[in-house]
């Protein structure tokens, strides 16, 4: 099996992942600050990650360069979890979903500034249909809302998120000096455990933790093993065998499977209108995953 197809595979099981976070933090967001679940969450999947380096190939001396790297990603990925769970206090599971489905647009532009990363004009086309069906879920198919462009505060802060996380995906890639993707994401989770930490002290000082409900131990074992270890892993491989715009085309699928999660632990499937938004974010990733004839004189 080739590598790009193997980076699709990643990002095939890093979406039905990262769809989990959603349904099962929105149980739990309005239970305990994000910084500091996003702090343990860090650690504990360093921990993982860091027992998977040290009992394969181990941390090799020229992976200690440049550490600056590794903080850097770390902070940018933080940011984007702590939003995440800022903003999935207000905004839905799907919505929320719908608003991570931005990213694939904002990873194109992104992947232009840091590596000079062409947009074919199908690509494009993709991105703005994905992008509509994204608009539509997320203001829940009322057209007269989304002419005043009554957006949530949820969504806005998520949204602020995404932009981080569209950032992380090319800088991945731009920082890599050969590092194997294990080795590169626990040098990210060590540096983001810390900067999380020193960060979110008094927040972490100020928690119960003897009297969490279990939903938040049940969301922290799962985004530890399956939604940070397991997708950091996934898709800092898929970064460095796939172009940023179809790293995340994978997002699209995130409400489809959001759905999905939500129906399986008990919450009602959203309107059908706002299904159809859905509809056309998985239209999108069909048309980014369709093969192009190579040309020298491009790269997608």
């Amino acid at each position: 099996m080739s590598g790009p197809m193997r980076g699709h595979l990643a990002m095939l099981l890093f979406s039905a992942l990262v769809a989990g976070s959603f349904s099962l933090g929105a149980l739990m967001a309005n239970l305990i600050s994000p910084t500091a679940f996003t702090a343990l969450r860090f650690l504990l999947a360093g921990v993982i990650i860091g027992a998977l380096v040290f009992a394969t190939t181990g941390m090799p001396r020229q992976a200690l360069a440049a550490p600056w790297r590794y903080a850097a990603l770390g902070t940018i990925f933080a940011s984007y979890f702590i939003l995440m769970f800022e903003g999935l206090k207000t905004a839905p599971a799907v919505s929320a979903a719908a608003v991570f489905t931005l990213t694939p647009v904002l990873s194109a532009g992104f992947g232009w500034l840091l590596l000079r990363q062409v947009t074919t004009p199908r690509i494009a086309a993709a991105l703005a249909i994905g992008a509509a069906g994204a608009l539509w879920v997320i203001f829940r198919a009322d057209i007269a809302a989304l002419m005043r462009f009554e957006v949530g505060r949820g969504e806005a802060i998520y949204f602020v998120g995404c932009i981080a996380h569209a950032v992380y995906t090319p800088l991945v890639r731009r920082l890599n000096r050969g590092e194997s993707p294990l080795v590169f994401t626990f040098g990210m989770l060590i540096a983001g455990s810390i900067v999380t930490t020193i960060y979110g002290w008094g927040a972490i000082r100020a928690t119960d933790w003897s009297a969490l409900p279990m939903i938040v131990w049940v969301t922290l074992a799962y985004t530890t093993i399956f939604a940070s270890a397991a997708t950091f892993l996934l898709l800092q491989y898929a970064t460095l065998h796939l172009p940023s715009s179809k790293v995340m085309a994978y997002t699209y699928l995130t409400p489809s499977w959001v759905i999905l999660w939500q129906i399986a632990l008990g919450q009602p499937a959203p309107p059908f209108l706002v299904a159809a938004g859905v509809g056309m974010t998985a239209l999108a990733l069909i048309l980014l995953l369709k093969e192009e004839t190579p040309s020298p004189r491009r790269s997608e």
